[in-house]
């Protein structure tokens, strides 16, 4: 361990997957089901977007080092950049906390060195796919981190800058799956529309969780997602985005961005009906957080002003449940159907057998 904490390590692959598990349970379910080298591939391209997005959503750390911090993890994770991850992670160490206190996303941050060796160790073709959307990625992360410098956190204008975020914190990683899966004897067509399609995927899934973190995001982040022209109309300043006063008005912003969300489902579903199960990628991977996403939105056309509490609003535990075991058998013909069917029930309960 000693070796990690100046910035060389040695690849440990298990301690990745574990890792995966402990920063993102919807993510983790994803690694899960996904079959090698996929898998592995998939894991570590996340966990190269984690550290990024940690560093960018970190309030303790100025707005001027943020961006910094930031650069210097681009140039270490870019074959032809100046830095080496050991120089990220000298620059990060003094923001990071102490070692008894760190919660599982800076225990990534503070383990880069070895999730950049155990990166290093992945084929070089897939390198190549992965590496250009997380420098994408990272470069937005501090575009934004340097444009809302004077507020101390990221404080959405309107709803083209709310886009705009999205396409760096998850458009980009739909790129990066796209980039896996159209390797090999892929045909232009399919190809084509993948690359279409892929995006508004990962857009699909980071406008959901605006909509639904939006307690979070600003009592924790000190981040507003939620447009400022968006409750402008609502007369709601951003910075009273939870106040009881606002629960009503700020509750109608939350379900015009979770009708924006809901804009981008069919091209997602597009996305998932076109992509080839190959290099172990499997429907169930990418099926599951979708119909999740599906199950959300419904819960926030009936609950929006929850994702204004503490309570915040998710999908139970018996419904993700009967989501997995069904998106192992679903094939893409289903996904219309179940798409439908959760949109207006929770699954557990359309399923139940009649008494």
């Amino acid at each position: 361990m000693s070796g990690r904490e100046h910035g060389t390590a040695d690849p440990d692959l298990e301690w990745c997957h574990e890792a995966v598990q402990g920063v993102s349970r919807t993510f983790a379910l994803t690694v899960d089901v996904l079959e090698e080298p996929m898998a592995s591939q998939i894991c570590l391209g996340y966990l190269l977007c984690r550290v990024a997005d940690t560093v960018e959503d970190a309030g303790h750390i100025p707005p001027a080092e943020q961006t910094a911090v930031l650069e210097t993890y681009r140039e270490a994770i870019d074959p032809d950049g100046d830095a080496e991850i050991g120089d990220f992670r000298a620059a990060v160490d003094e923001w990071l906390p102490d070692s008894g206190k760190r919660d599982e996303d800076w225990e990534v941050v503070a383990e880069s060195p070895t999730i950049v060796a155990t990166f290093e160790d992945l084929e070089p073709e897939a390198r190549e796919a992965i590496v250009p959307p997380v420098l994408e990625m990272v470069d937005g992360m501090a575009m934004f981190v340097d444009r809302h410098a004077e507020e101390g956190g990221l404080r959405i204008d309107d709803r083209d800058e709310l886009e705009q975020y999205c396409y760096y914190a998850a458009g980009t990683v739909g790129n990066l799956i796209t980039n896996l899966l159209t390797r090999g004897e892929v045909g232009e067509a399919r190809a084509r529309r993948l690359r279409e399609t892929a995006e508004e995927f990962g857009l699909l899934l980071q406008l959901v969780n605006v909509s639904k973190d939006v307690y979070d995001d600003f009592t924790e982040e000190n981040n507003v997602y939620l447009p400022a022209q968006w409750l402008e109309d609502e007369g709601v300043d951003q910075d009273a985005v939870i106040d009881p006063e606002n629960r009503e008005s700020s509750a109608r912003v939350v379900d015009r961005t979770a009708d924006y969300a809901r804009s981008f489902l069919d091209d997602a579903q597009a996305y998932l009906e076109t992509m080839p199960l190959s290099h172990g990628n499997t429907m169930e991977a990418w099926t599951v957080p979708y119909l999740l996403a599906v199950g959300t939105l419904r819960e926030l056309r009936s609950r929006p002003e929850d994702a204004l509490t503490e309570r915040g609003v998710k999908v139970s535990r018996q419904e993700v449940f009967a989501v997995m075991a069904v998106a192992g058998e679903a094939g893409r013909d289903s996904l219309a159907d179940l798409r439908e069917t959760i949109a207006n029930t929770p699954y557990h309960r359309a399923v139940e057998p009649a008494d």
